[in-house]
């Protein structure tokens, strides 16, 4: 633990910052804190940081001790309605990297609609956890290629990102498909942690307008609900018009619009 003050401006009332953990940093006023600042890194190995300060003095100052010690690229996200907190972060250099919707989605199939959606003549979803990870690799690798040459990889979720050595299946066991006899031609990702959250879904281009993404929809969000979840939520790239349209289709609401910043 580095108990020495980090000191910016130094004057009478000089706020001071101290590192009271691995990638903790608290901003002292009198011995009092006055902020608190954290870095982690996501699952797709991006390192985002985190500051909760109750003046502009105590941001700048977390702000610079953290960009001191940490690598770059880093990573933040902000709700666009809090324009103080957006200002603070422009103020440390970070610039817009993207926005997107976050959409709070219901389970229950009766609210959805997807009550008798089934899975095309041909397509068999399986659950997660069951799939063969070759050829859940294999139709992850191919719908980001066909992503990339089109709209890219940037209109899709943020944390989905590649991985070292063209690894970007975080964990196999989070992923149900959609099956033909000889290959996979879709996927969708549910995480579990404090709430069920959609990171991906996707289907290989020349199968789209089948009614797969549906399929797949209507058995995640089903099995959601059987575990007794209410809701999902999800983010959406702002310019994905199709998966706006498709997740509000199905009853979900806007819940707010988030700005990844980079820096």
């Amino acid at each position: 633990m580095n108990t020495k003050p980090f000191t910016s401006g130094l004057s009478e009332n000089a706020v001071m910052i101290t590192r009271v953990a691995d990638r903790q940093w608290h901003a002292l006023d009198d011995d009092l804190v006055v902020g608190r600042g954290h870095a982690e890194h996501r699952p797709d190995g991006r390192l985002f940081v985190s500051i909760d300060a109750w003046h502009d003095a105590a941001f700048d100052r977390l702000a610079e001790a953290m960009l001191a010690e940490l690598p770059t690229p880093l990573y933040t996200v902000v709700d666009e309605a809090d324009v103080e907190l957006m200002v603070g972060w422009r103020r440390a250099g970070f610039t817009i990297r993207r926005r997107e919707w976050e959409y709070v989605v219901p389970t229950d199939p009766r609210v959805t609609g997807l009550e008798a959606v089934r899975a095309p003549s041909g397509v068999t979803i399986v659950p997660a956890g069951q799939a063969d990870e070759s050829l859940l690799r294999a139709v992850d690798r191919a719908i980001r290629d066909e992503v990339e040459a089109t709209v890219g990889w940037q209109s899709m979720p943020a944390e989905v990102i590649a991985r070292p050595e063209g690894d970007t299946i975080v964990d196999p066991s989070k992923y149900a498909v959609a099956a033909a006899p000889d290959r996979y031609l879709g996927l969708i990702r549910v995480v579990t942690v404090s709430r069920p959250r959609i990171g991906l879904v996707a289907v290989r281009s020349g199968e789209q307008r089948r009614g797969i993404a549906r399929a797949l929809l209507a058995h995640a969000l089903g099995t959601l609900h059987r575990s007794g979840f209410a809701a999902a939520w999800t983010e959406v790239h702002e310019s994905n018009q199709a998966a706006s349209a498709l997740f509000e289709g199905l009853g979900a609401r806007p819940m707010s619009r988030n700005l990844e910043l980079v820096r």
